[in-house]
């Protein structure tokens, strides 16, 4: 007589896949609700986030080297309206502040591949921004408005110093460098500063945490704002960072840029995955080099 296994009994305690399901979905509705947690920075991590960008470099160079190429266009078209439209130069230039976090968006996806193991992809890294097109065109729209406002304060104050009509692209650097216009100079950098401080603050943040977490503009946003202000110093930094590498490379023909936009893209990724928690966690232990490891606070 042939022994037959028993039947197996299902465990009435072990949750059916349609319960599991409705746990994943429940915590991925409490994540979404929850408040956006910051990480508080330190001075150095600016450096780290540098040296991380480098690293991701090295893993895709291709994806690298075709960004650098962009960028080192739009610092062509930069010189070439400073030679032949002076006045319209820091406008153009506050436009590149806009077009280049939105062009690093395929940087920040080729990040976010390697450092969750993929292998990053050139197609997917041009079309990354497509399945947010809602959140970024509002964000897309709330720039502009400022780069709009920034072009026309520049404009007027070219208008109220050189009445006499724009200044020819010598004129602009006879007023530069001549001490007498010192006053000039000054009103002219503090428009620009302000402009440039409020485009920063809205975008260092909001555009990689939309492509991370597909959240709305205004989150984003307000996130971003929050993340400059509750670490100013240290932001203070990673835009002066920017600045310099940047400035320093326009002063060479704006050949460095094919390097340094790349790692620039790279690097503005880890600031955005060392300023804002991972979802789900109410508060967060500082760790090394940027990254923090999660700690649920009481």
């Amino acid at each position: 007589m042939t022994a037959t296994s028993p039947t197996p009994v299902p465990d009435a305690s072990a949750p059916s896949q349609a319960q599991c399901a409705e746990a994943i979905a429940g915590q991925a509705l409490r994540d979404t609700a929850a408040p956006i947690a910051l990480q508080r920075l330190h001075a150095a991590d600016p450096f780290r986030w540098l040296l991380r960008g480098l690293h991701d470099m090295r893993a895709a160079p291709g994806i690298a080297v075709l960004y650098g190429v962009c960028f080192w266009g739009m610092a062509m078209l930069l010189g070439w309206v400073f030679r032949t439209r002076p006045e319209y130069t820091m406008s153009l230039a506050s436009g590149c502040l806009l077009l280049g976090p939105f062009l690093a968006m395929g940087l920040y996806d080729t990040s976010r591949r390697h450092e969750a193991g993929q292998r990053p992809q050139l197609s997917e890294s041009l079309t990354c921004w497509d399945s947010h097109m809602g959140s970024m065109g509002m964000l897309v729209l709330v720039l502009v408005v400022l780069e709009l406002l920034w072009g026309r304060a520049s404009l007027v104050v070219f208008a109220v110093f050189f009445n006499t009509g724009m200044p020819s692209t010598t004129g602009v650097l006879d007023a530069v460098f001549n001490p007498q216009n010192w006053s000039f100079v000054a009103v002219y950098a503090v428009v620009g500063g302000v402009f440039a401080a409020l485009v920063f603050s809205t975008s260092v943040v909001s555009i990689p945490m939309i492509l991370d977490r597909d959240t709305d503009a205004l989150t984003a946003g307000i996130t971003s704002v929050r993340a400059v202000l509750e670490n100013t110093a240290v932001m203070l930094l990673w835009g002066a960072l920017i600045t310099a590498i940047v400035g320093l490379s326009l002063w060479f023909w704006g050949v460095p840029l094919l390097l340094a936009g790349p790692l620039l893209g790279h690097a503005s990724w880890h600031a955005y995955r060392a300023s804002v928690a991972p979802p789900g966690l109410s508060g967060i232990a500082p760790g090394l080099g940027g990254d923090r490891v999660g700690v649920p606070l009481p």
